[in-house]
């Protein structure tokens, strides 16, 4: 018995189109999802596939358009076949419909769905193991892409469409990325919150992190010697500022080392001490400075201490090297800080905060999301979004929060009750 190759050979044919079917559509998905920051790293580590999906996924419209063009070029041509095949196999009307239910069955399983599982388990593997026939079939196909890019483009224009590159920031990337491992459990809100301060730190200015000058503990210099020695070594701080005639003043900062050292040269007598001669200069920062820059500032001056001022040259605060931090690691205390508890539980669910804590404080302490860009503090949000100074017992309902007033203190909201709202 002979083998009737005018039915074998289409067949093979029809095989063979759907093995390149299924080779598309996996180089597809495989290049669209794998991890640029893991082919970066594996072509810096000089693997040569590596470099050639960087080079693929780098133009990625005409990588995606030239898949495309060879999918449905593949397709087409497999289903034309499939179509006179099953002409000559079973003849009479029926045998188109016939051809279409099968032909779609194939290309579902065989030539989308198998292949594209695979490649989403095994993006990176199976985007190396392609990244050669891929590279040359965009760089056949490269001239007819590039007429249909033309073509694309033109009419969307026509039509009113914007063609613009990314939405999202590399930033905004970053962030999505770290909040979705937190969701998925990969990433703990620790270092959630870490990774979200570093990215933090070029959109916040110093005076979002400054110490106010309310709270700053400033030491009038005209005062005599053995006080202002006395009350610098029962302080907190290493570093005081100075000031004279009155706090705007700062003449300079008194380090609490140049202080211990001139007490020893002197013999431990803190009266003959030449206050003005141990002093530093201060060191003044706007307060629209950014962040980063101001900790690349700390790094190259080699300090950790600045006055901010405004743009009249006002004091509004002050901003350390341990403020930036901090915001990146959160809260750092050593032995000799004041604990100050400015967030304490009452029930469940709800807690006393201070009027002056932070918003970012609170936000990640709670892992809430309340906006932080009218207002630095509880407080200053609950006036913002008021439009008011609130009475005590005021009770209001913002971003999803209750807040109820518990302490006033002249125009100042010194402490809150706060906890979620219902829905």
């Amino acid at each position: 018995m002979s083998l009737d190759w005018s039915l074998i050979g289409p067949a093979l044919m029809i095989i063979g189109l759907l093995m390149l079917s299924a080779f598309f559509s996996g180089s597809e998905t495989s290049l669209t999802a794998t991890s640029r920051a893991r082919i970066l790293q594996l072509e810096r580590d000089k693997n040569p596939d590596a470099a050639r999906v960087n080079l693929l996924i780098s133009d990625g419209e005409g990588l995606l358009g030239s898949l495309l063009l060879g999918n449905n070029l593949v397709n087409i041509a497999a289903s034309m076949l499939t179509g006179q095949l099953f002409a000559r196999m079973l003849g009479g009307e029926h045998s188109v419909w016939i051809a279409t239910a099968v032909m779609t069955a194939l290309v579902l399983v065989f030539a989308e769905v198998m292949p594209k599982t695979y490649a989403l388990s095994n993006p990176e593997r199976f985007a190396l193991f392609v990244s050669r026939p891929v590279l040359v079939i965009v760089r056949v196909f490269a001239p007819i892409v590039g007429a249909v890019q033309a073509i694309v483009r033109g009419v969307l224009r026509l039509l009113g469409a914007r063609v613009e590159g990314p939405v999202l920031s590399a930033h905004d990337e970053l962030r999505g990325t770290i909040a979705l491992h937190h969701e998925d459990g990969g990433v703990v809100k620790n270092d959630r919150d870490m990774l979200g301060g570093v990215l933090d730190l070029r959109e916040l200015t110093v005076d979002d992190i400054m110490v106010h000058r309310k709270s700053i503990h400033m030491i009038d210099v005209e005062r005599p010697a053995a006080e202002i020695a006395q009350e610098a070594l029962h302080s907190p701080h290493t570093r005081l500022p100075l000031y004279q005639g009155e706090p705007d003043n700062i003449i300079g900062v008194l380090h609490a080392r140049d202080l211990a050292r001139a007490m020893h040269d002197n013999d431990g007598d803190p009266s003959t001490i030449d206050i003005r001669a141990i002093v530093r200069e201060p060191w003044f920062v706007p307060e629209t400075t950014e962040v980063l820059d101001q900790l690349n500032a700390f790094r190259e001056k080699r300090e950790h201490f600045a006055l901010v001022v405004d743009e009249y040259g006002a004091l509004m605060g002050l901003v350390t090297l341990e403020d930036i931090l901090e915001e990146i690691v959160g809260a750092i205390e050593d032995e000799h800080d004041i604990a100050v508890e400015g967030i304490r539980p009452e029930a469940d669910g709800i807690w006393l905060v201070d009027g002056v804590v932070p918003i970012r404080d609170l936000n990640r302490a709670l892992d809430w999301h309340l906006p932080d860009e009218e207002a630095v503090t509880v407080a200053g949000l609950v006036i913002h979004e008021a439009r008011t100074i609130p009475e005590r017992g005021q009770v209001f309902h913002f971003h999803g929060v209750r807040f109820e007033v518990i302490e006033r203190r002249r125009n100042q909201i010194t402490q809150l009750r706060v906890s979620a709202s219902p829905d």
